[in-house]
């Protein structure tokens, strides 16, 4: 069933070592909101170079997303660094992140909320219970808060 009080297009950044948890977490947030638009990124360095229209996204044209979900537990540069390092930089720290990963340990939710992570989520078990937060996410992100329409020139 989809969510029909949903009336724009969501563009979301997806940042996920796994390419199947990218899948399933794409589907599910098409269920409820099919017009949105997910774009991918493997890991933090590629999350970078995404947001600062760098490396192989420099010429690519595309828009910064109005959410980020980011992994935690990635290869070359972790979510983590990740974002400390988007949150410490004034053209990007308006965008929403959520952490969405298989860590439910005390110490990675709290540093995740010291380095400006807007939400924390572990990663559902099923993808019955994927729908549901990703239904949920989307509930809030783009229908309940105002978010900044702040947007870097590239």
């Amino acid at each position: 069933m989809t969510d029909q009080t949903q009336q724009r297009a969501i563009h979301i950044l997806l940042v996920d070592d796994d390419e199947d948890d990218r899948y399933l977490t794409r589907e599910a947030f098409h269920q409820h909101y099919p017009s949105s638009r997910i774009s991918f990124a493997e890991d933090g360095e590629d999350l970078l170079d995404f947001l600062n229209y760098k490396g192989r996204y420099a010429q690519s044209g595309h828009t910064l997303p109005e959410l980020i979900l980011l992994d935690l537990n990635m290869p070359r540069k972790d979510g983590r660094e990740a974002l400390r390092e988007i949150k410490a930089n004034d053209e990007l720290r308006h965008i929403p992140i959520v952490v969405l990963t298989t860590s439910d340990a005390k110490d990675d939710i709290e540093t995740s909320y010291f380095n400006g992570a807007n939400s924390f989520i572990t990663k559902p078990p099923t993808f019955q219970r994927l729908s549901e937060v990703t239904k949920a996410i989307g509930q809030y992100w783009f229908n309940v808060v105002t978010v900044c329409d702040h947007e870097v020139e590239g």
